[in-house]
């Protein structure tokens, strides 16, 4: 029988090397497909102007964003579940991506209308906010309603709120930048340029390596409240700390690509199926190898299924995730029947 240890690292090679190649993948095809070799050309020698342009200005941003960020997201899910004590909490689910893209779209809407470029780190810090305070109202309302599935219905209803006001946003503005908006506000990681990708990074790394460091404290609060006090956690900061972190990972990945469907959801529970444990040592690496690989698949799809068009990252990610979602609240039914 293989050991729990030896299985986790056979399951973390596997990600790795697909993760590789479905980033070699990402790289070839496209509007132009392109050979692997060409690819391993322009990187090393970037002398060919188009071929250098489709690769290292276009797509290479691109598949390097949904790598980070689709990680990010799934890291962001799993802490939420953790927060709220149920595998059917994220970011999309809750509402608190819509917040963030809410405020994001009026930040820019604002800047831009007055003729200021917006940076990186203002559309971060919106996000963020938006996130904050979508993540206080559902606390409120986990105050009163017990029932997850509700909190959830709640949270749904939340983002129906937030989505529809941007739409308005979005939609009578003015200059022609704004309008432009609209595929960002469904979710797409078109126009990622360089500079999200190493703004992102930063944050996301920093981000990463934190929750890692607290994975201990993290898996004691995932045992239970008195648990975790005996263990000598303070129950108050852990609980400020898993907002923080899932909400910094959640803003940051809604003010670069949008809002992105059920990834934060769904992939901690793939990962939890696949890694037998819902340990975070081992559960915040994988589920950042889970949610990268999914997000670059599903990106891959969405930019090729009907090329030249581009559909968004959330459709392709609700038609292949939502299924597992409904899995859960279904399998959570017949637990709480028996």
């Amino acid at each position: 029988m293989v050991s729990s240890a030896r299985r986790n690292r056979i399951c973390f090679c596997v990600m790795l090397i697909v993760l590789v190649a479905c980033f070699f993948f990402g790289m070839a095809v496209g509007s132009a497909d392109i050979s692997v070799k060409d690819i391993f050309m322009s990187l090393l020698n970037p002398g060919d102007v188009y071929m250098g342009r489709i690769i290292l200005s276009i797509r290479l941003p691109r598949i390097i964003a949904a790598i980070i960020l689709g990680g990010a997201l799934s890291v962001s899910g799993f802490l939420l579940q953790i927060f709220f004590g149920n595998p059917i909490a994220g970011p999309y689910v809750l509402g608190i991506s819509s917040s963030a893209k809410l405020f994001v779209a009026i930040s820019m809407v604002f800047l831009l209308g007055n003729g200021v470029v917006i940076s990186s780190i203002v559309m971060v810090v919106s996000a963020f906010v938006g996130s904050l305070l979508a993540m206080g109202v559902v606390m409120l309302l986990s105050q009163k309603v017990k029932n997850m599935s509700l909190l959830v219905v709640c949270g749904v209803m939340i983002g129906y709120i937030c989505s529809a006001i941007t739409e308005f946003v979005v939609t009578f503005a003015d200059d022609t930048n704004i309008v432009n908006l609209h595929n960002w506000s469904l979710g797409s990681f078109s126009g990622i340029s360089f500079e999200h990708v190493f703004v992102s990074l930063v944050i996301v790394l920093v981000t990463i390596v934190i929750t890692f460091l607290m994975s201990k404290p993290i898996g004691a609060f995932q045992l239970g409240e008195n648990y975790a006090r005996n263990m000598g956690v303070n129950i108050k900061r852990i609980r400020v700390i898993l907002i923080l972190l899932s909400s910094i990972l959640s803003a940051t990945v809604t003010a670069f690509a949008g809002p992105i469907s059920f990834v934060g959801i769904a992939v901690p529970h793939i990962m939890r199926s696949l890694m037998k444990t819902a340990k975070p040592i081992v559960m915040i690496p994988a589920c950042f190898l889970g949610g990268a690989i999914i997000t670059l698949l599903c990106d891959c799809i969405a930019r090729t299924a009907f090329a030249p068009t581009e559909i968004s990252i959330s459709a392709v990610t609700s038609v292949f995730l939502a299924p597992v979602v409904i899995y859960l609240l279904v399998a959570r039914r017949e637990v709480s029947r028996g």
